[in-house]
């Protein structure tokens, strides 16, 4: 796992022990993070503080160059509001740790000229894999079943 994967699973783990959904993100631009967060919308009480909506929240106000040197880091393959977010801001590039357990609109971020990078990265996987098995409703409510 890079650096910048890293600063999202350790997000995500974050949310974890703060009782929400593990999910974490990371915007770096330039190489350095300038932005962070996790899915806390069970701890806020919140519709739409998925990680991406947290993290980009959490840089604050940026360019529009800022953003289109930026690369977005996502544990789990962002949904469609966090998409629509990225494209919003047209963040050239998605990297995902995961897209086994949840599948976020792939093909149309890709063809709206995002770069997505798909790692598989065990350790993102088992941890979604666990908190799903362990909190069904939970994960339905988030994603929307």
């Amino acid at each position: 796992m890079d650096e910048f994967m890293r600063v999202a699973y350790e997000e995500a783990l974050q949310g974890q022990r703060e009782g929400g959904i593990p999910i974490g993100s990371a915007l770096v631009i330039d190489g350095r993070v300038v932005g962070r967060g996790h899915n806390r919308r069970v701890q806020q009480g919140s519709a739409i503080l998925h990680a991406e909506m947290d993290c980009l929240e959490n840089a604050g106000r940026l360019t529009a160059a800022d953003y289109r040197r930026a690369t977005l880091y996502s544990t789990l393959s962002p949904c469609d509001m966090c998409s629509g977010a990225s494209l919003l801001y047209q963040i050239p590039k998605i990297i995902v740790g995961e897209h086994q357990t949840f599948q976020g609109p792939e093909e149309y971020v890709r063809s709206r000229g995002v770069e997505l990078v798909i790692l598989d990265d065990p350790d993102c996987i088992t941890l979604m894999r666990e908190f799903i098995a362990a909190n069904p409703t939970l994960w339905n409510e988030d994603i929307g079943v």
